[in-house]
């Protein structure tokens, strides 16, 4: 297909979108994947309704989907990526090349096939529940919602799963995720901690290190563990059926759970690598990626 016709193509469907579509489009860049009731509890009141478009988008070319039949019979939930226009239209919003066809093509197999896309969902699921409670409480806000891939970009030595920024009860606190899928032993999940020492040492934020569970157990032994070793920054764990803005974030060594906006945080001082400073000024909610004040 010539050049020229699907920049037409693309063209002649911009009256078509709406804040909303954006808003998707820019999501599923960040975060590659997202369920269609993730997507409905993030920008939707009806889940109909956001079936309906999610559909119109997959039509125009901006959405992929795919899902996996279940063992035992029935399906998984759709999984909604970007499509080929939808790509290239961020690309070109972002200044990225605007990548061919084949390319696209490639990207989605791999993500499509993608070993740890149960694990890339999890994680996602945790920063969805944060950004639906900011949604439907307006006592709390989502500044910030990064994916791995930003994150490690914007800060030096460290690869969460995520990070964030959380504000309830005017409170703001930084957080880095390890969603953790039970795979990997207590040791392994432990010296995680490490790198976080190295970018609070070096003048970054020592934000609280989440550790989200799969169970009880695993948290139970987790924090065995955790006790003997002294972690040398804030910690705090919860399981995965839990609301990651409640009180249900335990620190080492305490007993009580409190809610992660009253998890301790400091935001480092303002030096080279640290995305918490612009100009020597603390600036939290640079539009870097859609987070909550997106979303609204």
């Amino acid at each position: 297909m010539p050049a020229i016709t699907w920049i037409q193509q693309m063209l002649a469907f911009y009256s078509r979108l709406t804040d909303r579509d954006l808003h998707i489009l820019q999501l599923l860049d960040e975060h590659r994947v997202l369920t269609t009731d993730q997507i409905a509890r993030l920008h939707f009141t009806a889940l109909r309704t956001c079936q309906i478009r999610l559909r119109d988008l997959q039509h125009l070319g901006l959405l992929e989907r795919f899902r996996y039949a279940r063992t035992g019979g029935g399906d998984d939930p759709w999984h909604w990526t970007l499509g080929l226009y939808g790509a290239r239209f961020m690309a070109g919003t972002l200044g990225r090349p605007i990548p061919t066809e084949h390319a696209h093509r490639d990207q989605l197999l791999r993500l499509t096939g993608y070993v740890n896309l149960r694990h890339l969902r999890e994680t996602n699921e945790f920063g969805v529940r944060l950004a639906h409670r900011a949604r439907t409480d307006p006592q709390t806000r989502l500044p910030r919602w990064w994916s791995e891939r930003t994150t490690a970009a914007r800060f030096r030595g460290i690869h969460p799963d995520a990070h964030g920024m959380w504000q309830a009860s005017g409170h703001l606190v930084g957080w880095f995720l390890e969603c953790d899928m039970g795979t990997e032993s207590q040791p392994r999940l432990a010296a995680k901690l490490t790198a976080y020492e190295n970018l609070a040492r070096t003048d970054g934020p020592t934000y609280p290190v989440l550790f989200w569970l799969p169970g009880t157990v695993r948290e139970a032994n987790l924090h065995q563990t955790l006790l003997r070793q002294r972690p040398p920054v804030p910690v705090a764990t919860a399981t995965h059926d839990t609301d990651p803005a409640g009180p249900v974030w335990l620190t080492v060594g305490a007993r009580k759970r409190v809610p992660l906006a009253d998890l301790p945080s400091n935001h480092g001082r303002p030096v080279a690598g640290n995305p918490n400073w612009a100009d020597g000024e603390l600036d939290l909610s640079r539009p870097d990626s859609p987070g909550q004040d997106d979303l609204s």
